[in-house]
């Protein structure tokens, strides 16, 4: 490897004083991950997949490389087509030089650099050496799925998992006693209330049916179905929920009417529309976070993002391809309704809240407050830079309007939201983020210039704070 081709990211990458550099690496550096939300395979995790090549494991599930690739004129072949894998690797080798300020551009070689020690620029000179190296190692068995967790020191993660899975591998990981890390499930029931869709919504209706054991011929029928998903998820060490939605629901009355029209629309067949959806969906998602509370599970709400903009390629690639983008939905009234409703009734459980819209930024952190109530620490949290917003501008400003309107030192920390095992050097790009943020403000006379206190607080926000908030 030449010296001019050596990455930029040295040892104090993004900390820009020594005070940053002191913080980093005493503070959050050392601190174990816990990553309460992330779209990992518990398959691979459980069956310690070894993959076959840098493109299997690196580009086969990343919407935000596929992207970028189509931006720069990569045809789709090369991306989610019929092109070989060493065809792909080397398209995207291509596409990297290109993606200067867009955080690909860091993770890019965050990931190479944390995950395979290669401390070069990837091009197209460089493209079939680091693809050789690459390849070599994940060969070995240093370089499979757990070796990765393991290497990136993480404890907790949590997947994604719908509420009829059966949770065969996350049970066959807890009864693994060699493997340390744990790998639990989170609950995201949003095809039970999407109602909008009535073919789907059967379809669904019917597959939770057979799971569950349970006739869904009404309302009651339905939501005793999800109870029972619900306690077979505890069963597996599951302690929190997810919803992707744009909005929350209406808060509007469910009434008998609706309830029996329900069942007709059940009976049915689902082929007539229902009237009142919004009053459906919130009725149910209402519904599942008192059995959350009851549960003492959490719940998050990641809201804001219009889904599968391209129909075209939507229906030649399927859903999570790379069409997705940030929404201008109305959030405080409904978001208030939901959390008011829940609490009303003190039936409501911690929550942490994700905007996509950067606009929404002061209403969220802002919404959090209005219903911390003492009970617990950070109750309602302020989720972290979610999708669009996980990159340095995105972090900062949420690190800036969290401490602004809510309490910094309560945060519960970053996530990675992926369904890569190379992903979690976005940890660590929050975490030198942080501490230089951090730093900045000691030297300003902005915080107090006491290393031990601010680097207490930055240990609990990239560990200690999602522990305590877990359970764990």
């Amino acid at each position: 490897m030449s010296q001019e081709n050596e990455i930029f990211l040295k040892e104090n990458f993004l900390l820009q004083t020594p005070l940053a550099i002191k913080l980093y690496y005493e503070y959050a550096a050392p601190q174990p991950i816990i990553d309460y939300h992330s779209h990992l395979s518990p398959f691979e995790i459980a069956t310690d997949r070894k993959f076959e090549n840098m493109t299997r494991i690196w580009l086969s599930e990343d919407h935000y490389k596929w992207r970028a690739m189509r931006t720069v004129g990569v045809n789709e072949r090369f991306i989610t087509g019929e092109a070989s894998d060493e065809e792909k690797f080397h398209a995207w080798a291509r596409t990297v030089p290109q993606t200067i300020r867009n955080p690909l551009f860091h993770w890019t070689y965050l990931e190479l650099k944390n995950s395979f020690g290669i401390t070069e620029y990837l091009n197209p000179d460089s493209a079939s050496r680091i693809y050789a190296k690459g390849n070599e190692l994940l060969s070995g068995a240093g370089h499979t799925a757990r070796k990765f967790l393991e290497k990136y020191n993480v404890v907790y993660l949590c997947s994604t998992d719908d509420p009829c899975d059966d949770l065969h591998y996350h049970h066959q990981i807890k009864a693994d006693s060699s493997f340390n890390v744990g790998v639990a499930p989170s609950f995201r029931p949003d095809k039970s209330f999407a109602i909008h869709d009535a073919t789907s919504f059967m379809a669904y209706v019917g597959k939770l049916s057979s799971v569950s054991g349970i006739d869904i011929k009404d309302i009651d029928g339905l939501m005793a179905a999800l109870e029972s998903r619900i306690e077979h998820f505890a069963k597996a060490g599951c302690r929190i929920s997810d919803h992707g939605l744009s909005q929350v629901p209406l808060n509007r009355p469910f009434t008998s009417a609706l309830a029996s029209e329900f069942a007709s629309f059940l009976s049915s067949g689902g082929g007539t529309p229902y009237s009142d959806p919004e009053a459906f969906a919130f009725h149910v998602l209402q519904s599942l976070c008192k059995s959350y509370h009851k549960h003492g599970w959490i719940q998050q709400f990641h809201l804001g993002a219009i889904r599968n903009n391209n129909a075209r390629l939507k229906a030649k690639l399927g859903a999570d391809a790379g069409f997705d983008s940030i929404g201008d939905y109305a959030q405080a009234e409904r978001l208030s309704a939901l959390l008011n409703s829940l609490d009303a009734s003190d039936q409501l459980t911690k929550t942490i809240i994700y905007n996509n819209n950067p606009a929404d930024n002061a209403l969220f952190a802002s919404m959090c407050g209005n219903f911390n109530d003492g009970s617990v620490k950070g109750k309602v949290q302020f989720g972290p830079a979610w999708w669009f917003l996980d990159q340095k501008n995105g972090m900062e400003e949420h690190l800036n309007i969290l401490s602004d309107i809510g309490i910094l030192s309560a945060f519960v920390g970053m996530i990675t939201d992926s369904r890569s095992l190379l992903s979690f050097s976005r940890h660590e790009y929050f975490r030198r983020i942080l501490c230089n943020t951090l730093a900045n403000d000691m030297h300003e006379g902005i915080i107090p210039n006491d290393e031990k206190w601010i680097g207490g607080m930055i240990a609990n926000i990239c560990y200690y704070n999602a522990k305590e908030y877990l359970g764990l």
